[in-house]
This record gives C-alpha cells, sequence and structure tokens, in this order.
C-alpha cells in the first residue's frame, strides 16, 4: 500500500494505525535450499500500532513507556530527515503492543512513524521503501508486507539485487503469497508478560549458535505451506489449515528449541495451548520468539471454549493474559487529522 501523500497536503497532521502480526513460521532458517528464511504471517486486528504526527517548529516526542523506545523514534526521524528533509515533527505514541512479545511492535513503529512523516514531507512511499530506509525486513518480510496488504502472507526471504550503479546490494523480501483470512475464524492469543522473547545481540548469538538446517525438514516445511496451510485458508478448510500450522510450527519450534528453552519460550504459554488442543481441533504454536502463544479455531464458540480452556490451564500463573482476535485482512491505515477542530496550532 502506497501512502497517498497527496491527500494530507491541506492539512499538517496524520495518524497512522499499522497492524500488528503473527509470525507463524520460517521455511529455511539458513538458506540450505538456497534461499534464507522466508515466512508465513498473518495480521490480526488488535494489539496495532498507532502514532499521530504533525508539523511543529521543533521535534518532540510524547506517549513513550520506555527510553527505548523514546530513542527509537528519534533515531527513525533521524533517518528520515537525512534521507527526505521535511520539517521538524510532534510524535505522539497514542498506543503500541508490549515490545519484545512476538507481535512485531519494532518494525510497526517503524513504519508508522515512516508513513506518517512521508505524508508530512509530501512524499509517497511503500511499506518495503520504509522498511528498507529504516534497516527493517532483513530476515522477515512479514511485518512490513503486513502493513501495505494485511490478510495472511507468504514472503520469498531476503535476496540480493543488483542497483542502478551495478553494485549488489540486499533486498527486502518480496510478496509470494496474499490472502485473505476467513473472517469466521478466530486466534486465542496466550502472553506470558513476565517474559520477553530473545531480541538484540542475544537473537544474533541464538541464530549463530544454532546448526545448519536439514535440507529435508525445509522441504517438509514448504511443502506444509504450499499443501497444507494455503489451500486449507483459500477453501476455507480449517483442518487442513490449522494441521498444516501445528506441524510447521512443532517443526521450528524444535529448532529454534536450544536457544529459547523449549518448543514455547514460556512453560506456562504451552500448558495452555496443549490443553487446548488435547480438547479441541485448533492450529497451535508461538509467535516469532515468543512469549505469546496463539491457537487458531474455526468459530467463535470454538474461540470461546478454547479461552476458558486455557484459563482454567493458567489460573495461579503470575502474568498470563488470553484474548481472543480475528485476521485483519487490510494493512495501515493512515488518516488525515484536522488539528484546528481540536484548536491546536498547526504551526
Amino acid at each position: 500500500m502506497q501512502i497517498p501523500s497527496a491527500s494530507f497536503a491541506p492539512l499538517s497532521a496524520v495518524t497512522v494505525e499499522a497492524p500488528a502480526r503473527l509470525h507463524l513460521g520460517f521455511l529455511d532458517p539458513n538458506g540450505s535450499l538456497g534461499r534464507p528464511f522466508g515466512s508465513v504471517g498473518l495480521t490480526i486486528d488488535e494489539r496495532g500500532t498507532r502514532i499521530t504526527m504533525r508539523i511543529a517548529e521543533q521535534t518532540r516526542i510524547e506517549g513513550t513507556r520506555t527510553d527505548a523506545e523514546r530513542a527509537r523514534i528519534e533515531r527513525y526521524l533521524e533517518q528520515l530527515q537525512a534521507a527526505w528533509g521535511g520539517p521538524p515533527v510532534a510524535v505522539e505514541l497514542l498506543r503500541a503492543p508490549r515490545a519484545h512479545s512476538g507481535l512485531g511492535s519494532g518494525t510497526q513503529l517503524a513504519l508508522a512513524v515512516g508513513a506518517a512523516f512521508a505524508s508530512l514531507a509530501g512524499r509517497s512511499a511503500s511499506g518495503a521503501e520504509i522498511a528498507q530506509l529504516l534497516g527493517r525486513g532483513r530476515r522477515s518480510g512479514i511485518g512490513m508486507l503486513g502493513f501495505d496488504y494485511g490478510g495472511l502472507l507468504v514472503d520469498g526471504g531476503p535476496g540480493h539485487v543488483v542497483d542502478a550503479g551495478g553494485a549488489l546490494r540486499s533486498s527486502v523480501p518480496p510478496l509470494l503469497c496474499r490472502h485473505p483470512f476467513p473472517d469466521a475464524w478466530r486466534i486465542l492469543l496466550v502472553d506470558d508478560t513476565t517474559r520477553e522473547g530473545l531480541h538484540g545481540d542475544d537473537e544474533r548469538r541464538g541464530l549463530a549458535s544454532l546448526a545448519p538446517f536439514p535440507q529435508a525438514l525445509a522441504a517438509h516445511l514448504c511443502h506444509l505451506v504450499l499443501m497444507r496451510v494455503l489451500p486449507g485458508v483459500v477453501q476455507s478448510d480449517f483442518d487442513a489449515f490449522a494441521d498444516g500450522i501445528t506441524k510447521l510450527q512443532q517443526t521450528i519450534g524444535e529448532y529454534f528449541a536450544p536457544v529459547q528453552g523449549g518448543v514455547f519460550t514460556s512453560p506456562a504459554v504451552a500448558a495452555a495451548l496443549e490443553a487446548v488442543a488435547s480438547r479441541q481441533t485448533a492450529g497451535i504454536g508461538q509467535t516469532s520468539w515468543g512469549p505469546t502463544g496463539f491457537a487458531f479455531v474455526p468459530g467463535a464458540a470454538d474461540a470461546a471454549r478454547a479461552l476458558a480452556t486455557a484459563q482454567e490451564a493458567t489460573r495461579g500463573k503470575p502474568g498470563i493474559v488470553c484474548s481472543i482476535v480475528t485476521g485483519r485482512n487490510r494493512g495501515a491505515t493512515p488518516r488525515a487529522v484536522d488539528l484546528q477542530k481540536f484548536g491546536v496550532d498547526a504551526g
């Protein structure tokens, strides 16, 4: 989705809502079949990021919860102004998911800031262009592709392209497949707020310490996505989809287990999802490095049962938050803000 800056030209402020995403698994983590990573993911209708940005006399950042969050926005603005010019801006972070919980909060924040800045600077930019400028999407393209398109997505992993000067450079992961997620299906999320998923230097060291991913397993994952997950979504065959997701997650979880402490990062999340899967048909797994886990179910009544089961299985365990969400079949939503009706000086 191109952010249509022209439509915001008469105004001095914009709000951007970026969807959260579930990262459902890599296809070939270290390129044993010739191209590394490649991934499957889904945007969801809750836990997204929302910011408002307006032209201001000097740069100002409000609403951040941590120094790291504020520093990240400052860095993004410096990179954007270096690349595109543009005026000083005031940024207000209105909503964001918990960092390092598996919902893509870092990429959402970068893309929301980039899209808002582009509109105020009079530019048009896709999620992929913003991601490349701000250094996102180096392994998985699900966050940036979800920002542009929404829905269930498969990317091809990062590759290389020849630029205008003839130099070889890394490219952001291309979109291979996008399909609407069935409206009736629901997703149970189970988050362990006492934990964080791997990130930063720990993530880089963890990836570097893993053994090579076997070609046979990479082929198996590709087959699951092509012949179970995608046909299941296209034909609304929930059983096929759930079976494919669960097997994909189990395989990739076992591979990452040495650095994340098990197939699931959180034992409490694992207990909740295993209880759900033992009582009803569900596609279970962990998004990214967790700790948030998920269980796909075919309808609202199934979701209510799954929620009750997860809550029962985690009763007495501190920090566990369970909720029901749906898939989101659209990307980010930019909206112009008329500051005058709020009595705010746009200059």
